[in-house]
């Protein structure tokens, strides 16, 4: 007989099997295919739930099974676009439509929101994490791949970088809608606050900002100079690495010269409306 699965809002208390999980599934998935592991400790993922469950932008969704903990999804609503993930599932049910449930609640979550658009960045190498998303109806819209290795200690002439300070903003929002058709403010304030946030100034005009040069963070620029500024002025790049669109081959191109290494493949996949960018960018984890 088929154990029946149940879904419940999340809450702090549930941070640590959340974790737990996260930290089993996405391991257990990278050294199948021999590929770097996420996470170095169980630790650092549990501190990672815990600042998710507290946020009060990010929506939980928590699966059971007899009344253990199976499964987490989450689903962050930054005006009328919404990021997924991290969906994780305990290895031993990863066959048992736990997944598709939990993605299944935050799409109809961001739709009961008006959410115009959800998005998410899934690993290349993961078969079946791909299918379902494609049969849920989320379509591939770049190729990606993650990119790590030394910071560069470099300084692209012409093209300042300094810290982002709550008076950039604006020009910010300005600069992230012209490239995208929408502003990431409410990401961009939290990065400010956590002191990770970067501009680059051009011409004396901001012409390029990064909420962090990292796997959780995103960056964009009027074009590939400031975002190779934003890069090369890094001090280091949040593990497992930066997120690079492949169809970037200048960008691409450049990372490879400087000595920086293809870590693995991904691809950002959306649902309902997404702008071709208009410019450079550097996508986050979250999109």
């Amino acid at each position: 007989m088929e154990s029946k699965i149940t879904l419940r809002q999340g809450r702090p208390l549930d941070a640590h099997p959340c974790a737990l999980i996260c930290y089993e599934a996405f391991n257990n998935i990278a050294d199948k295919h021999n590929f770097p592991r996420y996470f170095t400790s169980l630790q650092e993922v549990i501190d990672w739930f815990l600042g998710i469950f507290k946020n009060q932008n990010i929506y939980s969704v928590i699966a059971e099974i007899d009344g253990q903990i199976v499964g987490s999804n989450f689903l962050k609503i930054r005006g009328k676009i919404a990021g997924v993930g991290p969906v994780t599932v305990a290895p031993s049910v990863q066959n048992d439509s736990v997944g598709r449930q939990l993605m299944e609640n935050v799409l109809e979550y961001a739709k009961q929101k008006g959410s115009v658009s959800v998005r998410l960045v899934q690993a290349g190498y993961h078969n079946r994490s791909l299918a379902l998303y494609i049969k849920l109806g989320f379509n591939i819209q770049e190729p990606l791949v993650v990119i790590q290795g030394n910071a560069l200690n470099l300084e692209i002439s012409g093209y300042q970088v300094r810290s982002c300070t709550q008076d950039d903003i604006n020009a910010c929002n300005q600069l992230c809608f012209k490239v995208h058709g929408c502003d990431r403010q409410q990401e961009l304030i939290e990065a400010v606050q956590r002191l990770t946030a970067t501009v680059v100034v051009h011409d004396g005009k901001i012409t390029g900002y990064a909420s962090m040069v990292g796997f959780y963070g995103y960056a964009v620029g009027k074009s590939n100079e400031d975002l190779k500024a934003l890069i090369a002025a890094a001090t280091s790049f949040a593990r497992p690495g930066f997120i690079l669109p492949t169809r970037n081959s200048d960008l691409f191109r450049w990372c490879l010269e400087k000595g920086l290494r293809v870590v693995e493949p991904m691809n950002l996949m959306t649902v309902g409306l997404y702008n071709e960018p208009k410019g450079a960018f550097l996508p986050s984890i979250f999109w």
